[in-house]
Order: structure tokens, then sequence, then C-alpha cells
């Protein structure tokens, strides 16, 4: 494609031109100052010359269900990324989806189909999974404390106990202060799986080899803490999947314990190839397979970037 943008001369990022034959793609959340997407795709679309956008829009719980029928609409709106608190709820308005978003009950991920059908997709859960590895945490016979019952906490756990070639959980604990929520998904997991899944009534963490965060708590520096951390078994790991003001507390506090505790950032990198194949970007999905050390680079904080560095970590090694 020509004529691309390049949008800052100190750091040039390529972004795609924006014309009436433009692809666009909607991330959809409530709110989306947090979303990292579209610095991680729109500058994929340039680089591999795709006429594609994905733009954020902020969309309230009440109107998703008529914006997300109307926006299809429009013929160049070609598909949705879809952020909370709306995984769940925009299940209704599908005409299908993924045997995993099924399971979950949830989506993070729309398109519209050649017959004008839409079906959803969800990653999240296979994104963490690969987090994990990349990271050295290991979950395979492991007991793992979810706070949080939303379409990320869902998807977490559903990948988790999905069997596969390294495993899979033992054992899945879900927290949410919701009365019921918790349970209800608890419940579909169990259902279709052998590990053991239950919903609890507190986020204490002792018994448990790995925490996950897949709550809100942490997009505001006020907010009280997931659980506490004190309480943490030695050797347990932590993952806080909120991908705003990191270091987040609680992930400050885990370390100050020294104990293993990772952001979610490497959640939606080691995802991104998922997204592209669902959107028929398939020339991308296969390079992201290879190396997602660019998109590493451009999503990760400059205070992580530093502190990998001051360790001495290989921060940039594929996958």
């Amino acid at each position: 494609m020509n004529d691309q943008r390049i949008i800052d001369p100190v750091n040039p990022v390529l972004v795609p031109p924006v014309s009436g034959s433009t692809d666009v793609y909607l991330i959809l959340g409530d709110p989306v100052e947090q979303v990292l997407a579209p610095e991680i795709f729109n500058p994929l679309f340039a680089r591999f010359g795709h006429d594609a956008l994905l733009v954020p829009i902020q969309v309230a719980p009440e109107n998703l269900h008529a914006f997300v029928q109307t926006a299809f609409l429009a013929k160049n709106i070609k598909g949705m990324w879809v952020t909370i608190p709306h995984k769940v709820p925009v299940m209704a308005v599908l005409n299908r989806s993924s045997e995993l978003a099924h399971l979950a009950g949830a989506v993070n991920a729309i398109r519209r189909n050649a017959d004008g059908t839409l079906e959803g997709g969800l990653f999240d859960g296979e994104g963490f999974v690969s987090s994990l590895d990349y990271f050295g945490i290991p979950y395979a016979g492991k007991k793992v404390l979810i706070v949080g019952a939303g379409g990320a906490a869902a998807a977490i756990g559903a990948s988790l106990v999905q069997s596969r070639a390294t495993g899979s959980a033992a054992e899945v604990a879900l927290f949410d202060p919701t009365p019921g929520k918790a349970a209800e998904v608890a419940a579909r997991l169990q259902l279709a799986n052998t590990a053991r899944v239950a919903a609890v009534s507190s986020s204490a963490p002792e018994g448990f080899d790995l925490v996950v965060n897949a709550s809100p708590l942490g997009l505001k520096m006020t907010d009280p803490l997931p659980c506490d951390v004190a309480r943490l078994d030695p050797g347990a790991a932590l993952v806080d999947i909120v991908m705003k003001n990191y270091p987040t507390p609680v992930l400050r506090a885990a370390r100050a314990r020294g104990l293993h505790a990772e952001p979610g950032f490497e959640m939606l990198i080691q995802q991104a190839h998922l997204y592209m194949d669902f959107f028929g970007f398939h020339d991308i999905a296969a390079v992201l397979r290879q190396d997602i050390r660019t998109i590493r680079q451009q999503i990760y904080p400059q205070a992580l970037l530093d502190e990998r560095a001051e360790n001495g970590q290989e921060f940039f090694a594929t996958p």
C-alpha cells in the first residue's frame, strides 16, 4: 500500500491511511482508555499493506445490543474487538460462536461472515496460557484462584482446564463479589471438564499455586487489592491482567514478598495471531507466530522494559 503515514518522527510508527475504501474494525468497551489493541494492530495493518483501521468505541452497557446490531449495518465495518464489560452480554446478539466461547459464555472478537451472520471468537484464555508458558509459570496439575467472574475470567478458566499436551490445571476456583456470578461460571466450566472447578466465598489466596486478578481492581490506583498478598503461599505466583498503572499495587505487593508476579500485557500479545487469523489477516498471523518481538516493544510500558533490562533478561526473545 502506498502513502503510509508516520505519526511520530521521533519514534516512527506506521499507521494506515484512511479512505472511503478502508475496512473499519471497532473495539468496544466501557471504559476504553486502557485498551492497547489499536497500538498493536494498526501498525501491523500498515506494515502488511492492509487498508484497515481499528478504532476504540465507548459504549454503555444499556446500549450494547442496539449498537452492535446497528453498527454492522455499515458495509465497511467488518469486525469488533470486545473488552470489559461487554464480553458476556454481547453473546446475545451473535448467530454462533466458537466452542471455547460457548464454554466460557463470552467472546472478545466478532466478525461478520459473508452470509451476514455474526460469529464470536474467544482468545483471552489461550493468550493467557501462552503467557504463562512464556514466563515459566507452571499451571499443569496446579491449583488456581481466579479473582473475577467476567468474560476474561471465564476465558482464562476455560483454557486452564482444557486438556492439552502440557496438561491442565488440577483445580480452578473463582471468586466474585456479585452473588451467584462465580457459581454460574464454575458450573458451566465444570460440566465440560474433568478438572475441579468451583466458586469460593472469598479471595483468600492460601493453598493456591497461582492467583489471577481477572477483575477490574487496579484500573484505579485507589482500588483495594484483589486479594491479601500477605496470605499468598511461599512459592505461589500471581498474574494481574490489568494493563494500566504498571506496576499495579498488587504486583508491587507480591514482588515485595519475593513472589513471581507478572502483568497481563503478554496475554494480549500472545493472542495477537489468533485475532488476525479470525479476521482473515492470515499473512500477519503467520509472521506473528514466528516473531512477536516488535509488538512487545510497542506495548510494554517503559518501566517494564527498564526493569527487564536491569535484570539482564532476554526480554524480546521469541516467541
